[in-house]
């Protein structure tokens, strides 16, 4: 695979997860009879946040690999913040599925974008200074 068929995987992997968030949302809004905002239900408002914070994160962690790929990164540095991205995101959403929106899933899911996010611009700095012309 190339940096960018690696990046284009990682992308697809979250095209699938969004509507999956999305769905979540529909089957709370149907089971709770919230037809627009949160109703003031939890359940729905967990879900909501979900969706939104995965919304609000995605786009900045494949934008980074994105990046990466074009600084030619290693495939294996890729992967490794592709796929703890892409793992903490589902373990995020399925915590903030849990009663009082607490779940470990939760705590780990963040950690893991976080580490995705520092690593990523971590690596990408070093490539940058780094990067020499031959």
């Amino acid at each position: 695979m190339t940096t960018f068929q690696i990046v284009a995987f990682y992308i697809a992997l979250h095209l699938i997860l969004l509507p999956v968030l999305m769905l979540r949302v529909g089957q709370v809004r149907m089971k709770e009879n919230v037809n627009l905002g949160d109703g003031n239900k939890p359940a729905l408002i967990a879900r909501i946040r979900a969706h939104g914070n995965f919304v609000e994160t995605t786009p900045f962690a494949l934008i980074g690999l994105f990046a990466l790929a074009m600084m030619n990164a290693s495939s294996i540095s890729l992967h490794l913040f592709g796929a703890i991205f892409f793992l903490g995101r589902i373990l995020h959403a399925h915590g903030m599925a849990q009663p009082g929106a607490m779940g470990k899933g939760r705590v780990i899911g963040m950690a893991m974008t976080l580490f995705t996010f520092l690593g990523t611009a971590i690596y990408l700095l070093w490539l940058i200074f780094t990067f020499t012309i031959n």
